[in-house]
């Protein structure tokens, strides 16, 4: 198993919600980290400056752009290890700006790929999704069932996770993919469920939701975490797909509840039409088997669905400058 302790890594999509937390963890495992971060005119590092001050000065950050592949290319060199996150992950804005997502996810897919080949890295954690499979044909979800692009997100994620194959298969990269299911906690952007749930009952009574029916594997983001340090260190990840998910789902609607229950109070499920996705390209359900993160790189979920969204509830209450909850955040 690799040590962490001293490697040089790279971590783009780093001021996003996983990436920040990410780097959080190889800071504290003693990786050496470049954190990659979208360059912007407001030098906004995004999620890293809600990172402990001790923890945030032992980053070294630089800004750019992905799709960028002259800059990219000075970003991975000197690291041994690089963890791509960076990606345009919003379904709803997928449907206004497809190409965006074919420009970020593949081409700069592409641009890591061949940044990491002409630098010799060790190995690149390539970051998949589990919407690239679709609604469901079976449940647990294994890493051999069927791809299917429901929403011009999950197909340039889809085109992304082939890149990378292909640069495994035609020049024998060292590339492990790891397929996330839904990962939640703090410091995730209100366009996804469970804050746009949490910031909506913190402010008032009323929660606005698309369907409550879809059935979604929901992991806490420390867990996450830890399954992209897991895959980096094992030795049988590389040239696989590797689910990470808890094994265990809930419904929407359920997930609402117990949102509910946590902070207290008489709240209202209002349905808001907006939210509803089209329905061919809604995935009804996601649940992950998680048997070969389990076997390949002795990873397994620490969390519970409820210790998970205490803490999420808590971070949310006390940064809810943060969130816009009377709009539809997409």
């Amino acid at each position: 198993m690799v040590n962490m302790k001293g490697k040089k890594v790279l971590v783009t999509g780093s001021s996003g919600f996983i990436g920040s937390h990410l780097a959080e963890e190889l800071v504290k495992q003693g990786a050496i980290v470049r954190a990659f971060v979208h360059y912007n005119s407001r030098n906004s590092y995004g999620n890293l400056e809600l990172l402990d001050p001790e923890i945030f000065k032992n980053l070294e950050i630089i800004t750019g752009d992905i799709i960028d592949p002259f800059f990219v290319e000075k970003a991975v060199s000197g690291c041994s290890i690089v963890f791509h996150l960076a990606a345009l992950i919003a379904i709803p804005y997928s449907y206004i700006a497809p190409h965006c997502y074919v420009a970020t996810n593949i081409s700069g897919t592409l641009n890591i790929m061949e940044a990491c080949l002409k630098g010799g890295v060790e190995k690149v954690i390539h970051t998949s999704t589990s919407e690239t499979y679709g609604t469901a044909r079976y449940t647990p979800i294994d890493e051999e069932h069927p791809m299917q692009g429901q929403s011009p997100y999950s197909a340039s994620k889809i085109g992304a996770d082939k890149i990378a194959e292909s640069f495994h298969l035609s020049f024998n990269l060292p590339v492990a993919t790891i397929r996330p299911f839904n990962t939640y906690g703090p410091r995730q952007s209100a366009r996804a469920v469970i804050p746009a749930i949490i910031s909506q009952a913190l402010a008032g009574d009323e929660i606005k939701l698309g369907s409550l029916d879809p059935v979604r594997d929901f992991t806490y983001v420390k867990d996450t975490a830890r399954g992209f340090i897991a895959v980096a260190q094992s030795g049988d990840t590389t040239g696989k797909v590797t689910n990470v998910g808890t094994g265990k789902a809930i419904t929407i609607g359920n997930l609402a509840n117990i949102i509910i229950r946590i902070i207290g109070g008489n709240k209202r499920i209002i349905t808001d039409k907006q939210r509803i996705r089209p329905g061919k390209s809604e995935v009804m359900e996601l649940l992950c088997n998680n048997k070969k993160a389990k076997e390949r790189a002795g990873w397994e979920p620490q969390y519970s669905i409820e210790d998970g969204l205490t803490e999420t509830v808590e971070f949310i209450r006390c940064h809810q400058y943060l969130y816009k909850p009377d709009i539809y955040n997409v």
